[in-house]
């Protein structure tokens, strides 16, 4: 009851709850056209299960599972509390906007997913199985970011955790820096521009990888991966690259370390120790040569 009397009709046939502290499970099920501001839903699981058309302005999220099955959401400068676990699941058209949410496994198998100016604190495994997801200016703690999720545009994503993008396809990422190990495992149609990413065994298993304007750091980074190409990048005290890889690469600068690429041609200024095993890839299927077109693998 105390949801009905929290509200009153706004404009254009919708309700208005404002500044509330809302208790009690399924406070809000199947609400429609509601807009909460300064509203916290405090103790009570699924306060929105299965809402539409709803908005959500400086509230305040304590308990679990508050969105599940939602269609038509936007928040602006809300706040998830570490007990909102899996907070947002199997919903449609989302929009979250200068906003934190500090509990892990959000946005499970949700589609149509905008994300400006957001921050992911305890973001384990987070944006798992979702499509149509825009990230703009989004910061992430925490692993297994992202794994399975399909049609990804993202711009200025900060990450610090591992695991992240794997198994993700058609994914376009600029402007970001990633600091954890095994990101972009098993993906399909990966674009990242003007990006930085430190962590060993970057995209292994992987298909159609670009990196354009990159610095990479990663310990038997880029192996495995079929149709690999890197345009004006820089791969920074890196070790045992490109084992088994299809290669197509324009470096800039020396690499430490190139280990039985598979095939393919690349360009760099020098490489440290480099690995052409006979026994285990054709060391004629790949060529490698300064931008002089000095042959590096004469010895």
């Amino acid at each position: 009851m105390e949801a009905i009397a929290a509200s009153h009709e706004g404009g254009a046939g919708r309700t208005a709850v404002v500044q509330k502290h809302l208790t009690g499970e399924r406070i809000g099920y199947a609400v429609r056209r509601h807009d909460y501001e300064g509203v916290t839903f405090a103790d009570g699981e699924s306060a929105l299960k299965h809402a539409a058309d709803v908005t959500l302005t400086d509230c305040v999220f304590e308990w679990k599972y508050p969105l599940w099955y939602d269609t038509d959401l936007t928040a602006r400068g809300c706040t998830w509390l570490e007990a909102t676990r899996a907070g947002l699941w199997y919903c449609k058209h989302v929009d979250i906007a200068d906003s934190a949410i500090d509990s892990p496994k959000n946005l499970r198998r949700c589609t149509g997913v905008t994300l400006r100016n957001v921050a992911f604190t305890n973001g384990a495994e987070t944006l798992w199985d979702c499509r149509d997801v825009t990230l703009d200016h989004v910061t992430v703690k925490g692993d297994y970011f992202a794994m399975n999720s399909q049609d990804l545009s993202i711009d200025g994503l900060t990450l610090v955790g591992g695991y992240s993008f794997d198994g993700a396809k058609n994914v376009t990422v600029a402007n970001t820096r990633i600091v954890g190990r095994d990101a972009f495992w098993n993906a399909q149609n990966i674009t990242v521009r003007d990006s930085h990413i430190s962590g060993a065994y970057v995209a292994w298993n992987s298909r159609n990888v670009t990196f354009e304007n990159c610095t990479i750091e990663s310990l038997q980074g880029l192996c495995y991966v079929e149709g690999l190409t890197l345009r004006n990048c820089r791969l920074i005290n890196s070790e045992l690259a490109f084992e088994y890889s299809d290669v197509d690469a324009e470096l800039v600068g020396p690499v430490r370390s190139i280990f039985n690429p598979r095939s393919g041609r690349i360009v760099c200024d020098g490489v440290e120790e480099l690995t052409l095993d006979p026994a285990f890839v054709d060391p004629k299927a790949t060529e490698i040569v300064t931008p002089d077109g000095r042959d590096l693998t004469a010895r």
